[in-house]
């Protein structure tokens, strides 16, 4: 009796190629610092940001000494453009606080070509990714919407745009000062996770006496803005919401609202369960408060107010660290003067 010979395996097919922008990146290599893992490069013993004897990762040394952020410190060191102690760094690292660390030349210039450009955005633009059809406050960076009074000896190319990105937001109904840079050290300095970086508002509110406890866990439970009529353009003021014949006080407010609670705004609320820090908080005016706050949740002021039966009516930021807003036009914005510091 004859057998036929078992079927040959199909050939293999081809792989699928997608196209660039849809195929997955290269796995990160393995952590040097785990078992099991890569060995170390040569000099190296360990990639974590602390390590023993109180050393720490050499990019996260160089953002605590305001050299450079993180990314651009690793891009640095790969490049050989960093040494410690006379010696060219390795990447991933651990160096003693106490180190001498040198940046070459080529890495200091392009780090000062880097630019933050201050915004003062109109209601109706969102902070960062275009988002529910509203453009991002960046497209307003063009040479046309400069301020005809900035002195700054900064030339307008479209190359700064590349990686500017918001230092902080600032909601779509919130207007002032916007901070958009190019350079890792501000960006750390101001939103970095130990930022205590101060910013101030002006808010204008009405008192309802409603205190609306829901604000405390959302921010959505807050009142929402009217939205900008289709006619409105980028950079026009409308008013924020309507105030309604039935709110209480919308006229010497600071004469009835309660001193507890005005102490309550400076301390003693929490948000998403976690208590806020002290707050500055005083009248600009019967009608409208000045706060300074030292971090940043989502709504945070319109919230705070809204636990205390306030209703926020308007809200402009005018002031980063030492960088005031000033006299730059709703819709325009001006670069960072070299002798400015936050």
């Amino acid at each position: 009796m004859t057998t036929s010979p078992p079927p040959k395996p199909p050939a293999p097919t081809a792989p699928l190629k997608l196209p660039t922008a849809f195929r997955r990146a290269a796995p990160p290599p393995a952590r040097a610092d785990r078992a099991g893992s890569a060995p170390l490069p040569a000099g190296q013993s360990n990639t974590s940001a602390h390590g023993v004897n109180g050393t720490v990762r050499l990019n996260k040394r160089m953002a605590e000494l305001g050299m450079a952020s993180r990314r651009e410190a690793d891009e640095w060191i790969g490049k050989g453009w960093v040494k410690v102690n006379g010696k060219v760094a390795e990447m991933g690292m651990q160096v003693l606080p106490n180190v001498r660390i040198e940046i070459d030349k080529i890495a200091q210039g392009q780090q000062a070509n880097q630019v933050t450009i201050l915004i003062n955005k109109p209601l109706g633009l969102v902070s960062g990714q275009a988002e529910d059809r509203h453009e991002p406050a960046i497209t307003l960076v063009q040479p046309q919407n400069r301020w005809a009074e900035d002195n700054a000896r900064f030339f307008f190319h479209g190359s700064q745009l590349k990686s500017l990105v918001p230092a902080g937001r600032l909601d779509i109904d919130s207007t002032g000062l916007l901070v958009l840079t190019q350079d890792g050290r501000i960006a750390r300095q101001l939103i970095g996770e130990d930022s205590v970086m101060e910013k101030e508002y002006l808010v204008r509110v009405i008192y309802t006496g409603v205190l609306n406890a829901a604000a405390a866990t959302s921010a959505a439970a807050t009142h929402a803005a009217r939205p900008l009529p289709r006619a409105a353009q980028p950079g026009q003021v409308t008013q924020l919401t309507r105030i309604d014949d039935d709110d209480p006080v919308s006229l010497d407010v600071q004469s009835v609202f309660p001193a507890d609670k005005l102490r309550q705004l400076r301390h003693g609320l929490s948000l998403d369960g976690q208590a806020l820090k002290p707050a500055k908080v005083e009248w600009q005016n019967p009608e409208q408060l000045r706060f300074v706050l030292t971090e940043g949740k989502k709504r945070q002021i319109r919230r705070m107010c809204e636990l205390v039966g306030l209703k926020v009516v308007g809200l402009k930021r005018v002031r980063v660290g030492n960088v005031m807003l000033g006299n730059l036009p709703v819709g325009q914005w001006r670069y960072l003067a070299p002798h400015e510091k936050f």
